[in-house]
């Protein structure tokens, strides 16, 4: 008995071992400078000379600033071009592709999909500006087509600049949402299918009462995934349109590096990072439990 014991206690001490060097980073590269970035946020700095104790006044310009807000709406915004396309279009992709499994042109929407999750954000950015400029291909097909009246800059003006970012963002987590999405639909039983489509039921309704409730938690994962995204948006932003026209398409992440590099205000950009933080936070957990899976 005490030798069972014995050997249980140094199997978790092994256990404990091997999670050490992974804890050890994870404190060194995510805790500690979590903790330091709480700590400037409560500075006033430069991020050069002596730190002035600031209390919550940072806090307090995150949220009265009008530009400093806006960016964290703007990033609210994004969510919708970010997370709902992706998982909406997602599904549907997926589910026509299931259907067509059996071809090769399905390997090949496969493949087409995703590739533009392989290709590097800034590649991507540079492309689509590429696209959007008042001379553009997007403007280009615009005017073959009889809609020349509608053509403009689209990532150069206030009403347009921060939808173009939010089309190029829904493009790039496209092929992601839709290959997790594929890759839940090839677990459902397909003896479901065949019983409803013996019953009588249609696409529409395999869709709605057999493919949406088996995908809970793929969904869950791709809303997750993608809303992080949009509120930790910084790349495509910064290489189309650097928070412009003025600060129509500003976000967070790039306000951040802004107020840190390039205007010296550690303390405020520390702010709005722990603010960043906790908003993250805030959606990705109630998603993940809504979604979670309540049959074990």
């Amino acid at each position: 008995m005490k030798a069972a014991v014995k050997r249980r206690s140094g199997s978790r001490w092994a256990g404990w071992l091997f999670v050490l060097p992974a804890a050890a980073f994870y404190v060194v590269f995510v805790i500690q400078p979590l903790a330091m970035t709480v700590q400037y946020s409560l500075y006033s700095w430069d991020g050069i000379g002596v730190a002035t104790w600031n209390g919550v006044q940072n806090y307090l310009r995150v949220f009265t600033d009008p530009d400093l807000f806006a960016a964290i709406l703007n990033a609210i915004k994004l969510i919708v071009f970010f997370s709902a396309v992706p998982v909406v279009l997602g599904l549907a992709i997926a589910a026509t592709i299931r259907r067509i499994a059996a071809s090769r042109l399905a390997l090949v929407a496969r493949t087409v999909i995703f590739l533009p999750q392989v290709i590097p954000l800034v590649a991507a950015g540079i492309t689509w500006s590429w696209l959007l400029s008042s001379t553009g291909l997007v403007n280009q097909l615009l005017t073959y087509i009889g809609l020349e009246k509608i053509t403009r800059a689209w990532l150069g003006e206030f009403s347009t600049a921060l939808p173009a970012v939010g089309v190029i963002g829904a493009w790039v987590l496209l092929g992601l949402c839709t290959l997790l999405l594929l890759a839940g639909m090839s677990k459902i039983d397909p003896a479901l299918y065949e019983a409803a489509r013996l019953d009588g039921a249609g696409p529409l309704r395999e869709f709605v009462s057999i493919t949406l409730p088996s995908l809970r938690q793929e969904i869950g994962v791709c809303v997750t995934v993608t809303v992080v995204a949009a509120l930790a948006s910084f790349d495509i932003v910064y290489i189309s349109t650097q928070g412009g026209p003025g600060n129509a398409s500003m976000v967070p992440g790039l306000e951040i590096y802004y107020l840190a590099f390039s205007e010296r205000q550690v303390g405020v950009a520390s702010a709005l990072a722990v603010v960043l933080t906790v908003l993250v936070i805030a959606c990705a957990l109630p998603i993940q439990w809504l979604t979670r899976d309540r049959s074990s």
